[in-house]
């Protein structure tokens, strides 16, 4: 049993020696130059954006080098365990081609794509050829001391240099196959790990560094302190109602029940006409609790989620709303609740400033985030900060790392797209 597994243990070093040097010697003639290519379309792409062909054609090459770049990643973790981080900013889908092109090359990750080009195409190509050469280098010494070195020393005085031996009869030859073993050596015990530090070297390129986490800090401190901000608002905005509206109809009707008390009696027709304001106040306040709760967490969220609750909230839109559904789960509470209220505040605004004669609705779930669209007929114009009430949707998003978009061209149509990324269960 012994005897076995001191047998087996060469084999599979060998395996994996030499399958680290096909690997590397793949990258390095199949997968590398395709650098130099993209390199070379990017370059010239953009370059020709403001003649406005390159619109059109470098979100084509950028997708090409974010897919070369995922490529490396996933081979990084299938040939040597090497995990390497990626975090695309999503473009909506019907973005125009002016934004996709401006929100792809101003997304932090594709200018990393963009710098590790160069690198890939001449330190990456050097440490993925790397574990080839080692291992093939030997045998030319092998070869040169079997004789080969007669067919580059033909006449007295010739030398031939195999790395830093001067080749010139069989001693020296000899001396070559030394080198070589010396080299097959080194690529038994380090081969492998020239190929894991090809994909460090991708790594360091291609993943996160301290100034991005602290970028990310940054983004997360400011969406907790939206998040804190638009909760006090919120309870600022209960207390108001609850106070101005509820409460008020509540003392109402408490001095109307005092008021008729002392005239059942004396004045009948006074007292049931009291009574009768008492039960409208009492149906008022109802009713003004109601939107209330309604607009802390609708029941019809809670019961049956966020698909139902949008078409809900729909109906009671004066415009035809055609809401389409592809949800095959519910995703966190949190997370129904933040997207129902960003669709509401949306829906809200094409009612009132879009001028629009029809709204259309997409809520689907892909690539682990929710995607919410919603389209209008309207004129157009909306924009972010335009005092819409856009900019608090975008808030609202950020706080779950959501991302709003807006297709608004004058004389429309207005296509707004909120993503949220998140688990269905």
């Amino acid at each position: 049993m012994n005897t076995d597994t001191g047998r087996q243990a060469p084999r599979a070093r060998a395996r994996e020696v030499v399958l680290a040097a096909v690997q590397g010697l793949t990258l390095a003639l199949v997968v590398l130059p395709f650098s130099v290519a993209f390199l070379a379309l990017t370059l010239v792409s953009v370059a020709l954006v403001p003649l406005g062909v390159g619109l059109f054609t470098t979100p084509a090459v950028l997708a090409g080098v974010r897919a070369l770049a995922d490529a490396r990643r996933r081979l990084a973790a299938e040939w040597c365990g090497v995990l390497i981080p990626s975090a695309y900013r999503p473009v909506p889908p019907g973005t125009k081609p002016w934004t996709r092109t401006l929100l792809l090359l101003r997304d932090p990750w594709t200018r990393r794509d963009l710098l590790w080009l160069p690198v890939d195409m001449t330190a990456g190509f050097v440490t993925a050829l790397l574990p080839a050469m080692l291992l093939i280098f030997p045998f030319e010494g092998f070869l040169l001391a079997a004789g080969l070195w007669r067919a580059y020393v033909r006449e007295p005085g010739d030398v031939y240099w195999y790395a830093f031996v001067p080749i010139t009869g069989q001693v020296s030859a000899l001396g070559a196959a030394v080198v070589g073993a010396g080299v097959l050596a080194v690529a038994w015990r380090f081969t492998p790990r020239l190929l894991t530090a090809h994909f460090r070297l991708v790594r360091a390129v291609l993943g996160g560094d301290r100034d991005q986490l602290a970028e990310r800090v940054r983004v997360l401190t400011e969406t907790r302190q939206d998040a804190v901000d638009t909760s006090a608002a919120e309870l600022r905005r209960i207390e108001r109602d609850l106070h101005d509206g509820a409460q008020a109809r509540l003392v109402a009707m408490g001095m109307d029940l005092g008021t008729i008390e002392m005239l059942v009696e004396r004045d009948p027709a006074q007292a049931k006409r009291l009574l009768a304001q008492a039960r409208r106040n009492s149906a008022d306040a109802l009713e003004e609790l109601r939107d209330l709760v309604r607009g802390i967490h609708p029941p019809v969220l809670a019961e049956r989620g966020l698909g139902d609750a949008v078409r809900a909230f729909a109906l009671r839109l004066p415009l035809p709303t055609e809401v389409t559904v592809e949800l095959p789960g519910r995703a966190e509470a949190p997370v129904e609740s933040a997207a129902y209220f960003a669709v509401g505040e949306v829906l809200t605004n094409a009612v009132k400033h879009s001028g629009a004669a029809r709204i259309w609705v997409d809520l689907h779930h892909t690539d682990g985030r929710l995607r919410v669209t919603v389209t209008d007929n309207g004129g157009g114009g909306a924009a972010v900060g335009g005092g819409s009430g856009l900019a608090g949707v975008e808030r609202r998003l950020g706080t779950f790392d959501g991302v709003l978009a807006v297709s608004s061209p004058v004389g429309g149509p207005t296509m707004v797209t909120m993503e949220i990324p998140c688990v269905l269960s």
